[in-house]
């Protein structure tokens, strides 16, 4: 029996646009997945604690084929389902052992859609804890590639590498096409994560994204500039200068809206860390739902959030540096 853990992340720039390779630059968070994987003699059994949905848990256990019956959204149960089978199915070739049969179990504190790199975290640690309990130890591009494979396959190629490389290496990191890394000197970032309760679907987000770029040359651009923010970003990245940083944010926000992906609900979490002077704050992830992100060292934003309408969860959330790692 073999315990890893993964960290969710953020985006502090970059989403949707690094879909058609432009640079991202997400941020591993200090909330976890934790995936224990014990060899059995045949089959798979997956035993989820925590799939968390509007304040209520989801339990199932399953042979990787069977469908749970429970009163959620089908596509979030069968996503998640899908990336423990595709993970397990990773673990397997890593470890030339096609017949291996696994008991998966699932705990975590990172809600389903909301943009915090649930599946992420869940796929990069499944394979991490699949492949050490077959006797075999990955290393952690390793890890990120293979994840990367599975989210791709999951998400019928519309994933990109962000969140898993992310994930499987901690810390902030910056991605564009092919090309990932970690971003060093980073040490420490305030972030204040808004949640409305609610989950993106991120298939049509992106879908819709894709439409009115192959509709609107200035939507085009939009995504290009969305590219523009983030190298400006990097070179902002590391000095401190959070007031820059939370600017770019604002900016990063606004062209996001104009794409379609923001909501009424995380609009108004963004503008309620503004009012209360947070650096800077907008959506994370696919958006339709789900999280925002604020940059402030103080409680203020904290605060605020606290009593915003449609702000069901806020909480304090470190930039992560550890990325997967056995328990």
């Amino acid at each position: 029996m073999v315990t890893s853990s993964a960290p969710g992340k953020v985006y502090l720039f970059g989403e949707h646009a690094v879909v058609y390779g432009e640079p991202a630059v997400p941020c591993a968070i200090e909330r976890r997945v934790h995936v224990t994987a014990t060899e059995i003699d045949e089959g798979l059994r997956i035993h989820a604690n925590d799939l968390q949905l509007d304040g209520f848990t989801v339990e199932y256990s399953g042979d990787g084929e069977s469908h749970p019956d429970v009163d959620v959204a089908e596509s979030l149960v069968e996503a998640g389902m899908g990336y423990v089978n595709e993970a397990v199915a990773q673990a397997r070739d890593a470890a030339d052992a096609p017949e291996a049969g696994f008991e998966i179990s699932v705990e975590g504190d990172i809600p389903l859609g909301a943009g915090l790199g649930s599946s992420a975290a869940l796929v990069v640690a499944a394979i991490d804890a699949a492949t050490r309990e077959l006797g075999v130890e990955l290393s952690a591009s390793d890890i990120a590639d293979r994840a990367y494979q599975v989210e791709h396959a999951v998400q019928d190629g519309q994933a990109s590498r962000a969140d898993t490389f992310c994930s499987a290496m901690g810390g902030a990191v910056r991605v564009e096409g092919d090309d990932c890394r970690r971003l060093e000197g980073i040490d420490t970032l305030p972030f204040v994560i808004g949640y409305d309760g609610g989950a993106g679907d991120t298939g049509a987000l992106v879908a819709g994204v894709r439409d009115l770029r192959g509709k609107y040359d200035f939507a085009a651009d939009t995504v290009a500039a969305i590219g523009d923010i983030v190298r400006e970003g990097e070179s902002v990245l590391g000095t401190g200068d959070y007031e820059r940083l939370g600017e770019l944010m604002d900016f990063n926000h606004g062209l996001l809206s104009a794409l379609g992906v923001s909501s009424r609900s995380l609009d108004s979490m963004v503008w309620a860390a503004r009012d209360a002077d947070a650096h800077g704050a907008k959506l994370t992830g696919a958006g339709g739902g789900g999280c925002i992100v604020a940059l402030d060292e103080t409680d203020d934003a904290l605060t605020a959030l606290k009593y915003t309408p449609g702000c069901e969860d806020v909480f304090r959330a470190e930039l992560d540096t550890d990325g997967v790692r056995q328990e």
